[in-house]
C-alpha cells in the first residue's frame, strides 16, 4: 500500500491561479494503484481528488490538506479502427494525443474545448463543449461507452443505454461519483485538414446574437469575441469567427493538411518573437487602459477584414488558448477568475448587455469575453441552455478580489433571474443556494442520493463539491 509520505505534499492550483491548495499528490499508472490509493484513504480517514491536466479555471481539481490523484499518466490508446472511427483511451489521455493519433487516418474529435491540454477524463467529468455545442453538443454526447471504478473497489461499464443512469450521471459528475478507466469515442470524419472559416465584425451585442442566430443552421461551428471595454451603443461589439468542414475532394492536397504537423501552432510570431516569451509582453498591457486600446485595435482590424474568407488548419481556428504558451500567467501572480453564464435565447441579448454594463460600471471590465450558442442535454450536472454562453475573464488583484466576488454574486442573479445556468469547470465564485437554484431541487436531491449510493464513504471529494454541496 502506498504512503502518506511528506514529500507528496505539492502545492496545487486551478487553472485561473487563484484557488491554491497544497495536497498528498499521487500518480497512478494502472487500475490497481488507483485501488491501493482508495485503500490508504480509508485508513487515514481522508478524501480523494481526480486531477487530469488541471484545466478547470477554480477549485475543482483540487483538495485542501487531503489526497489528489492525477490521471496524467493512464494515456494508453487502447484500440482503435480507422474504418469506423471509434477509439477507446485511458483517462489521461489529452485531446492533442486524441487527434494526434486519428487526423491521419482522416478522423477528429467531434467536441473539443479551446485547448488541447484537457484529458478526456477531465473532458467527461465536466462534460466540456466546444464552438459547435449548437450541432454537435457535449463531449459526452460522443461517449459509446465508458468503465468505471467506484470507490467501493467494483467497476461498472456504462452507456447511453446499459446502466443509462450511471452513464448520464457520471458524466458531468464533477469527479466525485467514479473514476473513468476506459473510455470509447466515436469520432468525426473529416477529409482535410483544414476548414473553411469566416471572420466579420458586428457592430453591437444585438448584432453579433442576430449574426449567430442567423447562421447556426448552416454552419459547423460559430464563436464571437466581445470588446468588453465597449459601451453605449457600441456594447458587445466584437468579432465572429465561423467555420465548417471541406466535404470530399474539395481540398487539393489532404495527404498533406491531414499529416499532424500540419496542424502545429508557430513558435514565433512574425518569425521573429518566440510565442514563449509572449505573455511578458502581454502582462504590461493587463490593466483597464491597455485592454482598452488593444481592444480597440482588435476590433479596428476586424473591420477592415470585414467577412475575409480563408482556410485554417483544424488546431488553429479551435485552440487559441494554445498560441501563447503559459499566457495565464500575463494577468499577474493573482491570476484570474473566468465567469461563464449560459442564458435563454430570449432574453440572452438584454441579460448579456445588462452584465457588460455592470462590469463597466464597477470598473472591473472583462478582458476576454466569449460568447457561443449551446443546445440542452440530457446529462445530470448540466450547464447547458438553448441559448447562448458569455465568458469573461476577470484579472485579481489584491485590492480588487472582494469588489470582485461581489460583482460575480450580482452577475449570477443576473443569470438565475433569468433562468441561465452555470459551468463546474470555469466556477469560482457560486454560492450553494445558486447552484441548487440553477441546478433545482430535483436535480441536486438525485445527485446526492446517488452519490451515498456509490459513494457511501464518500471518499470522492473536491474543494468545489464541498464548497457547493457540503461534503
Amino acid at each position: 500500500m502506498p504512503m502518506l509520505e511528506l514529500n507528496r505534499l505539492t502545492p496545487l492550483t486551478g487553472f485561473g491561479r487563484a484557488h491554491r491548495a497544497v495536497s498528498y499528490l499521487f500518480r497512478p499508472t494502472h487500475v490497481e494503484q488507483i485501488s491501493a490509493v482508495f485503500d490508504l484513504a480509508r485508513k487515514h480517514g481522508m478524501s480523494v481528488t481526480l486531477r487530469g491536466a488541471g484545466r478547470s479555471y477554480g477549485d475543482a481539481a483540487t483538495n485542501a490538506g487531503q489526497i489528489v490523484l492525477d490521471l496524467q499518466r493512464m494515456n494508453r490508446i487502447l484500440a482503435w479502427n480507422p474504418e469506423t472511427g471509434v477509439i477507446r483511451v485511458e483517462p489521461g489521455v489529452t485531446i492533442r494525443q486524441l487527434w494526434e493519433y486519428t487526423l491521419e487516418d482522416g478522423w477528429w474529435p467531434a467536441v473539443v474545448p479551446g485547448t488541447m491540454a484537457p484529458t478526456v477524463g477531465g473532458c467527461l467529468a465536466m462534460n466540456v463543449h466546444g464552438k459547435n455545442n449548437y450541432r454537435a453538443g457535449t463531449f459526452g454526447e460522443h461517449v459509446k461507452k465508458f468503465t468505471a471504478l467506484l470507490p467501493d473497489g467494483s467497476t461498472v461499464t456504462c452507456s447511453p443505454r446499459r446502466n443509462r443512469e450511471l452513464f448520464y450521471s457520471l458524466i458531468s459528475g464533477i469527479g466525485v461519483l467514479g473514476v473513468f478507466t476506459s473510455i470509447t469515442l466515436q469520432l468525426k470524419r473529416v477529409h482535410s485538414g483544414e476548414l473553411q472559416v469566416e471572420a466579420w465584425a458586428p457592430p453591437n451585442l444585438g448584432a453579433m446574437i442576430a449574426d449567430m442566430e442567423a447562421r447556426k443552421d448552416s454552419d459547423d461551428y460559430i464563436v464571437g469575441w466581445i470588446d468588453g471595454m465597449a459601451g453605449g451603443r457600441q456594447l458587445g461589439r466584437g468579432q465572429i469567427h465561423s467555420a465548417n468542414y471541406l466535404p470530399p475532394g474539395e481540398d487539393p492536397a489532404p495527404h498533406r493538411t491531414l499529416r499532424p504537423e500540419h496542424q502545429n501552432l508557430p513558435d514565433t510570431l512574425l518569425g521573429i518573437v518566440p510565442t514563449s516569451i509572449l505573455w511578458r509582453l502581454m502582462a504590461p498591457w493587463m490593466n483597464n487602459p491597455g485592454t482598452r486600446l488593444v481592444n480597440w485595435g482588435k476590433y479596428l482590424a476586424s473591420r477592415l477584414g470585414e467577412h475575409k474568407i480563408y482556410r485554417q488548419p483544424h488546431a488553429a481556428f479551435h485552440f487559441l488558448l494554445d498560441y501563447i504558451p503559459n499566457w495565464i500567467r500575463s494577468y499577474g501572480p493573482d491570476g484570474l477568475i473566468q465567469f461563464q453564464s449560459f442564458v435563454p435565447t430570449a432574453r440572452a441579448e438584454a441579460t448579456f448587455a445588462r452584465m457588460l454594463a455592470l462590469t463597466q460600471a464597477r470598473r472591473l471590465p472583462s478582458y476576454l469575453v466569449v460568447i457561443k450558442r449551446h443546445r440542452p442535454d440530457d446529462f445530470l450536472l448540466s450547464h447547458a441552455v438553448d441559448g447562448y454562453s458569455l465568458a469573461m475573464d476577470f484579472k485579481i488583484t489584491r485590492r480588487n478580489r472582494a469588489r470582485l466576488q461581489s460583482l460575480c454574486d450580482d452577475l449570477t442573479q443576473m443569470v438565475l433571474d433569468a433562468g441561465g445556468r452555470f459551468y463546474f469547470a470555469k466556477d469560482s465564485t457560486l454560492s450553494p443556494a445558486a447552484a441548487r437554484q440553477y441546478l433545482g431541487e430535483e436535480t441536486v436531491t438525485r445527485f446526492l442520493e446517488l452519490k451515498r449510493r456509490l459513494d457511501p464513504e464518500n471518499l470522492l471529494q473536491s474543494d468545489l463539491y464541498r464548497r457547493l454541496f457540503g461534503g
